[in-house]
């Protein structure tokens, strides 16, 4: 592939027709393989790469395909460089007053007195991560990050999709974690969950929300921090009230081992949480992600402020792969861009004839 580089223009079509806009953009920069420039006014671009995007230590191979399906969870280690964690420690420095503390009644995670409640404040969520301009570079790259691909193409499929705004968490010595949440079939009230079920059929494994915890400090055995409980994203009864707490058979509550840069990739079908924070010496900070596959949906915020797509910052200095996970939910068929080995992203896509056809039965380009 040429290396192409597409100027979008300064003024960018309204909110609700930005994800069209950019589908048809994508869809004649592949067409033509040629550079294209629209307009040198904007700081906006999509860049044509060609990278390698795996090595065989980073594969979603057979070992790891079995270790997610016995345990609900995998670690994959080192995606983040020391200097990656670095600049997004420091963008998180610079952003420090934009922290909100749960500390409110309304807002605690966990039950007063229990194991996870701790000893001190709330949590601090900050959001907005891909918003900061070239202080979001380290968070912009985990949406296509030449260690997650294989990955997320195994846990998902390919086409998909961010689902959610991620968001920093932080903990403070003694600071609060999360009563167990989630599971296929809900922890609490044993209800199915089919918007966070973990599926595996004929050997393809599929996960309707994926949690991607990017953890940007150590996590030491006892420190605290993200828990889960091994197994559980196929179980089939609810959870026992007391250990939904931490109140009772802690010992299938697991807290992952973890060193900064080293990204947890959990279902959501699989009952999670966090225990209180005990370090003294550093604050526990993680990044938060959920991915879908293309077709499935939990949050809204694909519709933006204003009705039609992301917050415009989140578009900016994306390279095509980047960007290709910020399209809303629609099967791969219907021109859907789909991120190849390499890196480059391919349009999928049904025969001019049935376009055609669409096009004359519903007045409209798709069904």
């Amino acid at each position: 592939w040429t290396n192409v580089l597409v100027h979008l223009p300064a003024c960018l079509p309204p909110a609700h027709m930005r994800s069209v806009f950019f589908r048809i953009l994508m869809f004649s920069t592949l067409a033509s393989r040629a550079k294209a420039f629209v307009s040198s006014h904007s700081s906006t671009a999509i860049r044509r790469t060609s990278r390698k995007m795996t090595s065989a230590s980073h594969q979603f191979g057979d070992d790891e395909k079995y270790l997610f399906d016995l345990n609900g969870y995998i670690i994959v280690r080192g995606v983040l460089t020391p200097e990656d964690v670095k600049a997004a420690n420091n963008a998180i420095d610079n952003h420090e007053s934009d922290f909100v503390q749960r500390d409110a009644k309304e807002l605690r995670n966990a039950k007063v007195g229990s194991p996870l409640y701790g000893t001190g404040p709330g949590r601090k969520d900050m959001g907005r991560v891909l918003e900061w301009g070239q202080e979001s570079k380290v968070f912009k790259s985990i949406l296509a990050h030449p260690k997650l691909v294989s990955y997320f193409h195994g846990l998902m499929g390919k086409g998909y999709r961010m689902d959610h705004l991620p968001f920093i968490i932080a903990q403070d010595e003694g600071g609060e974690g999360f009563q167990l949440h989630g599971g296929t079939i809900d922890c609490t009230s044993g209800e199915y969950n089919s918007y966070l079920a973990y599926t595996c059929h004929q050997g393809t494994v599929r996960n309707a929300l994926l949690g991607v915890n990017v953890m940007l400090t150590d996590h030491n055995a006892g420190d605290g921090g993200f828990c889960v409980v091994n197994g559980s994203h196929k179980s089939n009864y609810k959870m026992p009230a007391k250990m939904v707490d931490g109140e009772k058979y802690q010992e299938f509550i697991t807290q992952p081992v973890t060193k900064a840069g080293d990204v947890v990739l959990f279902s959501e079908g699989t009952v999670h949480g966090a225990m209180a924070w005990t370090p003294t010496d550093r604050q526990r900070r993680t990044c938060l992600y959920r991915f879908s596959p293309a077709t499935n949906v939990y949050g809204r915020s694909y519709f933006g402020h204003e009705g039609g797509g992301w917050p415009t910052a989140m578009y900016e200095d994306l390279d095509e792969a980047q960007l290709s996970v910020l399209e809303p939910p629609y099967a791969n068929r219907l021109d859907r861009p789909n991120i190849l080995d390499d890196g480059s992203v391919e349009i999928t896509t049904r025969n001019a004839r049935k376009k055609a056809h669409d096009a004359a039965v519903f007045g409209t380009k798709y069904f």
